[in-house]
């Protein structure tokens, strides 16, 4: 072990991998891979992964990332924590015949779904592979919000988890770069230029 003082480091990776696990485990739901009564299981693994997108959003505020940094905290809460135990619930209700009105889901993803596209233009101003994760999982959240709402039909939710899981490739494979990258002190996977260049001097977005 060694001897010098440890210093922080970007939780960047382990909180795309877990993005990349709701991707996941959203393709299958959405697009009738699994039956639904494997919501309950789905809604662990999301509270599993609150734990670990929490640690990330602190550390990427730690480090000054206030875009990485703010996305990864109401992920952690909304997209995680809340949709894991709003699985759970729904199940119980579903299974003692209580009634709920879901669609007051709809309107909580259309806050998330409207701030996470107008903070998509700092995403561009990044890594190319990152742009491509949070541009993938734009449409699907609003694709999400209006099937809560009852407005769009089952036939969207295959597109949602199409497009969730091209949103949880990309993340895996930001994930893998940034490691990788960083132990090697080389390329070995490319991130890709971003689709739009900064000045030089101002700041680029997560997890440089």
């Amino acid at each position: 072990m060694s001897n010098h003082q440890a210093s922080w480091t970007s939780a960047g990776p382990a909180g795309l991998v877990a993005l990349a696990v709701a991707c996941f485990v959203f393709f299958a739901l959405l697009t009738g891979r699994v039956e639904h009564s494997a919501i309950p299981i789905m809604g662990l693994w999301l509270i599993g992964g609150f734990v670990i997108q929490l640690v990330t959003a602190l550390l990427e505020l730690r480090e000054g990332n206030m875009l990485g940094g703010n996305v990864f905290t109401f992920f952690s809460a909304f997209f995680m924590l809340v949709t894991g135990v709003e699985m759970l619930f729904k199940f119980w209700a579903a299974h003692n015949n209580v009634a709920i009105d879901a669609r007051i889901s709809g309107y909580s993803w259309l806050a998330i779904s409207a701030a996470i596209t107008l903070w998509f233009p700092a995403y561009l101003t990044g890594p190319k592979s990152l742009s491509l994760v949070v541009g993938a999982l734009v449409p699907a959240l609003w694709i999400i919000a209006f099937k809560d709402l009852g407005i769009a039909g089952a036939a969207w939710a295959n597109a949602a988890g199409y497009l969730a899981l091209i949103g949880g490739l990309m993340g895996i494979y930001t994930s893998a770069a940034m490691v990788l990258n960083n132990k090697f002190g080389k390329v070995i996977l490319p991130f890709g230029a971003p689709f739009i260049k900064l000045e030089p001097d101002q700041p680029a977005t997560l997890g440089e």
